[in-house]
């Protein structure tokens, strides 16, 4: 809870890149998002209240004037004794400023120490969905980049997509890479707006059958190798061959697969038992 007192007076990705990065990714989410309080408690003391917001006025030594309350829809407080002050598109800071001039103006107090302290941020948010820990609405509590509301949201899952998309009322979609979002490089990573939406869909999926220690259905990492996916499955199994791989790619028969291969989007790749 922030306080304000106031006193009159490179190109796309390989796969190990690709994979060093998540890794990199997943330490960050470990530091910074099991404790996203903290990142609230970070607040930017800039930030401009609205309606719903929750603030708590504080005069020190003066308890009668305390009050923990809502911005109302009309944007404005009710305080003890004053009466109806203006919040809404006030800082803490601003807002203390206001209520100590009503204070002294109406010959309530001489010289008062006023705090003003943000409990809830809820007039601006922005809204983080799909494949991501924990998908929800988020406040804006200070000027967040995609990045950062994402690492707030848990990251993105293991059989999310590396990219994301953001959609901004009146605008078109954008398509966000999730390689320079970690870079951190600006002109790809926005500073999001009230009512932004971050939407983070399913990975492409490929498929792995017969000898391969975890068969099943994985998610197509950007530059991935046929050799890559099998490894990725744990490898293939004692009676497998990795020089014995077909593939079926659209609606084609199956081929021999080359293990330099790229895998591609619901690829089924299959191994086959060795001859012994």
């Amino acid at each position: 809870m922030r306080s304000a007192v106031m006193r009159t007076g490179e190109g796309g990705f390989g796969f190990a890149r690709f994979t060093m990065m998540w890794r990199l990714v997943l330490a960050t989410v470990l530091m910074l998002c099991g404790s996203s309080a903290a990142l609230a408690q970070a607040s930017d003391p800039g930030y401009v209240l609205g309606p719903d917001d929750t603030v708590q006025v504080i005069v020190y030594g003066q308890s009668e004037f305390n009050i923990t309350t809502r911005v109302k829809a009309d944007g404005t407080i009710v305080m003890p004794l004053i009466g109806i002050v203006k919040a809404s598109g006030l800082t803490s800071i601003a807002l203390a400023r206001e209520v100590t001039s009503k204070l002294t103006g109406g010959g309530f107090l001489k010289d008062p120490i006023v705090n003003v302290e943000i409990g809830a941020y809820v007039s601006k948010t922005v809204n983080v969905a799909g494949k991501v820990g924990a998908p929800g609405v988020y406040p804006l509590d200070r000027p967040y980049r995609a990045l950062e509301v994402l690492l707030k949201a848990g990251w993105i899952r293991e059989n999310g997509a590396a990219y994301v998309y953001l959609r901004r009322p009146g605008a078109a979609e954008i398509r966000l890479d999730s390689e320079g979002l970690v870079r951190g490089e600006p002109d790809k990573d926005p500073v999001m707006r009230p009512g932004d939406t971050l939407y983070v869909p399913e990975a492409d999926q490929f498929f792995l059958t017969g000898q391969v220690n975890r068969p099943g259905a994985l998610p197509v990492l950007p530059g991935m190798t046929i050799r890559q996916a099998l490894a990725l499955a744990g490898g293939v199994t004692a009676t497998g061959s990795s020089n014995k791989v077909g593939l079926i790619r659209g609606n084609a028969k199956e081929v021999d697969a080359e293990l330099t291969q790229t895998v591609q989007k619901n690829d089924v790749i299959i191994v086959k038992e060795r001859l012994f």
